[in-house]
């Protein structure tokens, strides 16, 4: 699958499945694959016949270190429920818009114990049944817990939506039936997040998928169908902003821009071209559902974007990041004031003054009189007299 390294700092993880994540832990040592996502995915066979896998999810509170561990008899064992669940085939693994019946546990013990803790209290097998299965289960995120999914209940989730990145990260290589176990630490000098009550860390989880209906890989999504993915994952980063989850916020624009990679758009004949095509067609069949984006609406958006998740990074102490997107975000949409305004900060933050100058200057060009834009120039000019004045302290000294 394609892979998106615009948003990733240079000192993550090597690339993944899914893009994850859009800044990073700078403790990681530094890689430089052209296509990078924040997830490590690593394989292992050893010679007990086991296969560990290993990456690194995102929560609300930050990042965490996942590791799946299956034999190889689990992973040719297959569960059989009762109900009419052939929707998804036991030999298919979900896709992207897979509604997937899951069930996420806590072990109570370390030791291999098979008994299992659960924060909601109840164990009952739903009977839903695929058929059945046509939305996700409702349910908001907590700021201050790992897993986001209530813990031993069977629930309701749409791949690629990121309700959950560590529950989805194990279901997207699982099949119908499969049961799986992960261990999940904290990621060194990571955000503080509380561990559910009951549980000491690391976390040992069972993951069950019950059932699952249908989905696609990007790349068999019409233009259509991508562009009211990416648009469905803007709005779900600016709730999540809005509600302070920084990092989940991050996360949904940076599923947006991967998206945008393999959305195909055309030039202007083209576009002309393949309007007039549609507009046959819907003559033809009444259809005026099609929404394919312009080129410009896709340039629009994807500036937005870079602009929103630079607003992140800074929050998250990222600079350079920061400033990366802004860049491009800038280059997308010279009009964008936000992006300037941005790159501006993380310049500042990077003690980069002239550049931060630049930017702010470039602001007051497109708002005129703008109080944050003469703000900031007003503290560039001090730190600047400060640093002068200290230099000039430090050479008498010398020549003293």
């Amino acid at each position: 699958r394609p892979h998106y390294s615009t948003c990733i700092d240079k000192t993550v993880l090597p690339s993944a499945l899914w893009l994850r994540i859009a800044i990073s832990s700078p403790q990681w040592d530094p890689t430089q694959a052209a296509q990078a996502s924040v997830r490590d995915m690593h394989s292992n066979g050893d010679h007990d016949g086991v296969d560990v896998s290993s990456w690194v999810s995102v929560c609300p509170g930050g990042l965490w270190k996942v590791q799946r561990k299956q034999t190889h008899e689990e992973s040719q064992e297959i569960v059989s429920y009762s109900g009419d669940d052939a929707a998804c085939s036991s030999s298919d693994c979900p896709r992207l818009g897979s509604l997937c019946r899951v069930r996420v546990r806590l072990k109570a013990n370390m030791d291999g114990a098979e008994s299992l803790v659960s924060e909601m209290g109840n164990e009952k097998l739903s009977d839903q049944s695929v058929a059945e299965m046509t939305e996700a289960t409702p349910f908001p995120r907590c700021q201050d817990a790992v897993l986001q999914v209530p813990l031993g209940d069977w629930i309701t989730l749409r791949l690629g939506e990121g309700q959950c990145d560590i529950t989805e990260a194990c279901v997207e290589r699982m099949r119908a039936g499969q049961k799986t176990e992960i261990l999940i630490s904290r990621v060194e000098n990571g955000q503080d997040v509380s561990a559910p009550a009951k549980a000491k860390l690391p976390l040992c989880a069972t993951v069950e998928l019950k059932s699952c209906t249908p989905g696609k890989e990007s790349w068999e999504m019409s233009p259509d169908e991508k562009w009211q993915w990416v648009k469905s994952h803007k709005e779900r980063g600016g709730v999540r902003f809005r509600s302070g989850d920084v990092w989940g916020a991050a996360d949904s624009y940076s599923r947006a821009l991967k998206l945008l990679i393999t959305l195909r758009v055309h030039g202007r004949e083209e576009e002309e071209k393949e309007q007039e095509a549609e507009e046959q067609r819907d003559t033809d069949t009444g259809d005026k559902t099609h929404q394919h984006p312009s080129a410009n609406e896709v340039k629009s958006i994807k500036a937005e974007l870079h602009s929103n998740l630079s607003l992140c990074q800074l929050k998250v102490n990222q600079p350079e990041r920061a400033k990366a997107s802004a860049t491009k975000a800038t280059l997308l949409e010279p009009g964008g004031a936000k992006a300037w305004y941005r790159m501006g900060q993380a310049c500042q933050m990077l003690n980069e003054l002239e550049e931060a100058r630049k930017a702010f200057r470039k602001l007051l060009e497109l708002q005129p009189e703008s109080p944050a834009a003469l703000k900031a120039l007003k503290d560039i000019a001090s730190i600047e007299k400060e640093d002068n004045a200290q230099l000039g302290l430090r050479l008498s000294k010398m020549f003293s």
